[in-house]
């Protein structure tokens, strides 16, 4: 609650008015008996109606706190994390090769032949035939028949009829009819109505003010040195002459390290700029009325009616008959029959025979022979070549890429609170004056100001 500097005089104020006041009323606006007119003081008939008639009052006026409930609104600062795309720049290192020139002494062999004759003996292989003749036993076989003859029995079949007499018993089915009374229920519909209460609801729009927090990006760069590494540098090399083979030779200089500075990045953030706005939005509240109606229903009534029907039914009766029928039957026969029929059989016998045949075999005799080869040697010479190699170098260039980066920011959100304080409101009250004054003592006081006006409006 806040305090107010100015009530301490304002309550002094109202004292000091209220108690000139109640000294002007006290002797009727004169301050004492010693100014009161001689006619004045003439007596005025009945003292108790005249102390009655003449009592005068003051106003007092007092500060009462009251207690007052009062919904303020404070702003909390809320985090969240969002990713947010950020632009980067890192050094990407490429090889690259120079051509450097060299002279190298390059073997070269070459192949050479010789002549070696020579004496050796080739083996001679030749395939040579001779008959042999002998004998052999050949089988021939020959297929012979012999004539058999008997007797058999064939059996003869015939199918004969014979006549036999049967009884059935047929149905003989008839239809009668027979009168039946019998009641259904019959369904009569009829339509009444009653009166229903129910309460709809009816949308009663308004439109009210709200405060919306929103807000924008700003985007802000800033510059990130590089990191300092220790780099291998080489000196240029020399040429230099070997006196015992009389070639140039390369000699590669020193290796030493060098602290170097890498580029820097340049990498971009996003700043939130919260803002307050305010918005109409339109409100939909529900406002419950209840309604009357006549609501139609259906009710059933079963009459019963009795009805005469005929209904049909089935008799039966047998009736004998007497049916001839051929029934058929089958008689076998034998009967001798003669068959003859030939058998064969297989007879074998052994033939002699002469075969000649040739029969191989192989001789070998030696023969000399004068060979003439050649023989391989390698000879090897020194040749002077210029050679040129590949040496790498490494360069470096900056590349932009794209990273998300996690962002916590303060989100402000407008959070309702009720508090209670105290609010001072002046009350004016009328008091009687002490000694009473008599009506006719002098002209009347001026009246009090009314209590309404005597209220200070409270401010916060």
């Amino acid at each position: 609650m806040r305090k107010l500097p100015w009530m301490p005089l304002l309550a002094a104020l109202l004292i000091a008015l209220g108690t000139g006041s109640t000294a002007n009323a006290g002797y009727c606006g004169g301050g004492g008996f010693n100014r009161c007119p001689s006619a004045a003081c003439a007596p005025c008939g009945d003292y108790c109606q005249a102390q009655a008639s003449c009592q005068t009052y003051r106003t007092v006026r007092e500060v009462v706190w009251d207690k007052q409930e009062v919904t303020c609104c404070k702003t909390v600062m809320t985090q969240c994390s969002e990713q947010v795309p950020v632009t980067c720049t890192r050094n990407v290192y490429e090889t690259h090769y120079r051509d450097v020139c060299s002279t190298v002494r390059r073997p070269v062999y070459t192949t050479c032949y010789r002549e070696c004759t020579q004496t050796v003996r080739r083996p001679v292989y030749q395939t040579c035939y001779r008959e042999v003749t002998q004998t052999i036993c050949r089988p021939v076989y020959q297929t012979c028949y012999r004539e058999c003859t008997q007797t058999i029995c064939r059996p003869v079949y015939n199918t004969c009829y014979r006549t036999c007499n049967y009884t059935v018993c047929r149905p003989v089915y008839n239809t009668c009819y027979r009168d039946v009374c019998c009641t259904t229920w019959q369904t009569q519909t009829q339509t009444c109505y009653k009166t229903v209460c129910c309460t709809v609801r009816r949308p009663i729009h308004e439109t009210k003010t709200i405060q919306v927090c929103g807000g924008q990006w700003k985007t802000e760069s800033y510059h990130v040195p590089g990191p300092v590494v220790t780099k291998c540098v080489q000196d240029p090399g020399t040429w230099e002459l070997d006196p015992c083979t009389g070639c140039c030779c390369y000699k590669p200089g020193c290796c030493r390290q060098v602290q170097v500075q890498c580029p820097g990045t340049t990498c971009c953030r996003r700043t939130w700029c919260p803002t307050v706005e305010q918005r109409q939005v339109c409100c939909t509240r529900w406002v419950c009325e209840t309604q009357t109606r006549q609501v139609p229903y259906t009710t059933c009534t079963k009459v019963p009616v009795t009805t005469t029907r005929r209904i049909p039914y089935t008799t039966c009766t047998m009736v004998r008959e007497c049916r001839t029928r051929q029934v058929p039957y089958t008689t076998c026969t034998y009967v001798k029959e003669c068959v003859t029929r030939r058998i064969p059989y297989t007879t074998c016998r052994m033939e002699r025979q002469c075969i000649t045949r040739k029969v191989p075999y192989t001789t070998c005799s030696y023969t000399c022979e004068t060979v003439t080869r050649r023989i391989p040697y390698t000879t090897c010479s020194y040749t002077c070549e210029t050679v040129t190699r590949k040496v790498p170098y490494t360069t470096c260039r900056q590349e932009c890429y794209q990273s998300t980066r996690t962002v916590t920011r303060c989100v402000p959100k407008q959070v309702n609170y009720t508090t209670t304080r105290c609010v001072p409101r002046v009350v004016c009250r009328q008091v009687p004056c002490d000694p009473p004054a008599a009506a006719a003592c002098g002209p009347a006081a001026p009246a009090a100001p009314a209590a309404a006006s005597c209220a200070v409006p409270a401010t916060r």
